[in-house]
């Protein structure tokens, strides 16, 4: 048996570390994010595929100075679309649903 000689737990991958910019690409605004946002202060971002839910956390509390009490993740399936007589594909993408402190507010407009 050979032993392990890496520093890094294991199962543990080796990954990038992303300045908060790079995290969150930008929020999403719909009509259901706005009535999210009003009635349980929760906000939605489309954030990149490589970040984790820490990340995600440290993120929006450096970039917009709230306090985050919740972090949710969804990891959305690109759709099948077509262009005259080819088929092709619509990126992956990584939504995260934030909840905030309930003092706190994010203003985009």
């Amino acid at each position: 048996m050979i032993a392990r000689t890496d520093p890094l737990p294991r199962g543990q991958k080796t990954r990038m570390e992303l300045a908060p910019h790079q995290v969150i690409l930008h929020p999403l605004v719909t009509e259901k994010n706005m009535h999210r946002s009003t009635r349980d202060n929760q906000y939605s971002f489309e954030v990149s595929t490589l970040a984790t839910k820490t990340d995600i956390r440290r993120a929006v509390e450096e970039l917009f100075g709230v306090r985050v009490e919740k972090v949710r993740v969804q990891n959305r399936r690109g759709k099948t679309r077509r262009h005259k007589f080819r088929t092709g594909m619509t990126r992956n993408w990584k939504k995260a649903i934030v909840t905030l402190h309930e003092e706190d507010r994010i203003e985009f407009y």
